[in-house]
């Protein structure tokens, strides 16, 4: 397994500070209707966040609606925190629509590869061709493993949502996972490694304390799904989601006494985040094999 670190070129101009301030000003100025099938313990977090940055949320999941407003949204944001065999059904013709009308969207392999149900549904969601699919590293991992198995090898993943694996550790296996499904794969870890299965960028934003509060994760899939609505570069809107939680997160640590005033703080922070922020201290880079991943987060 090759490691990856931060090589010395410099980022791309689609994952510029700039771009990144351009994306979040096209949000507050547009606020994309973003549709959420989410993890129910995440729910309100998310549709704050998401209302934070400027978009414009709706938790729709009944199956009796779930296709006709995903042919309607600006994007589309699949989560399968919760799972129930109404709720697969709801995801499966939700993206089915997405693709089908052309509305961009995003999947969230919540501790798909630890259960049977879920990792099936996850699987079958890839058929409906995602833009972007975003999870921890041991989530990625089984995703990759299930997805060249048609769904077979149950129990490759990792314990929940929490990860047993860095995100150097599945880049590889986010690498393939993206050339084989065309979707751009984000791996959130001490640095969030994305990839279009040629590129890989990192975004080192972010702080550990964020680890101490549920649906952070989840925060970071839909802030990527509003990104997306507005970006129509996958794997810029996958950087641009993940640094404005990242560096949200920051904001949050410096100001909160702990994970309840944390999560309190990153909504401000969301809210109060500008061009001046994001040039002074977003930290996108791209990486390379071969080299050591340095974790500034330590």
């Amino acid at each position: 397994m090759a490691i990856f670190s931060a090589a010395s070129s410099a980022a791309s101009s689609a994952a510029s500070p700039g771009a990144v301030a351009a994306t979040l000003r096209r949000v507050r100025e547009r606020a994309p209707l973003i549709h959420n099938i989410t993890n129910v313990v995440v729910t309100n977090s998310t549709a704050n966040a998401l209302l934070a940055i400027g978009a414009s949320p709706a938790m729709v999941e009944a199956a009796e609606e779930v296709a006709e407003f995903a042919r309607i949204a600006d994007a589309l944001v699949i989560n399968l925190g919760t799972m129930t065999p109404a709720r697969g059904h709801a995801m499966d013709l939700a993206a089915a629509a997405a693709r089908e009308a052309g509305t961009p969207w995003v999947l969230d392999p919540v501790a798909v590869g630890a259960l049977s149900y879920r990792s099936q549904v996850a699987v079958g969601l890839l058929a409906h061709a995602p833009q972007v699919v975003r999870g921890n590293g041991s989530e990625i991992l089984a995703l990759e493993a299930l997805s060249a198995t048609d769904g077979d090898g149950v129990g490759v993943g990792g314990r929940g949502v929490d990860s047993a694996h860095g995100s150097e550790l599945a880049v590889e296996a986010a690498m393939r996972l993206a050339a084989r499904t065309g979707a751009v794969v984000a791996v959130s870890g001490a640095t969030d490694l994305i990839t279009d299965g040629c590129q890989v960028v990192g975004v080192r934003n972010g702080h550990p304390m964020m680890q101490r509060v549920t649906g952070l994760g989840c925060t970071a899939t839909a802030l990527i799904g509003a990104c997306l609505a507005v970006e129509p570069d996958a794997l810029a809107a996958s950087v641009h989601g993940m640094v404005l939680i990242g560096l949200a997160g920051e904001l949050a640590a410096e100001r909160s006494r702990g994970p309840g005033s944390l999560q309190m703080e990153l909504l401000d922070a969301l809210y109060q985040l500008d061009d001046a922020m994001l040039t002074a201290r977003t930290m996108i880079v791209p990486v390379m094999p071969g080299d050591q991943l340095i974790n500034l987060h330590s």
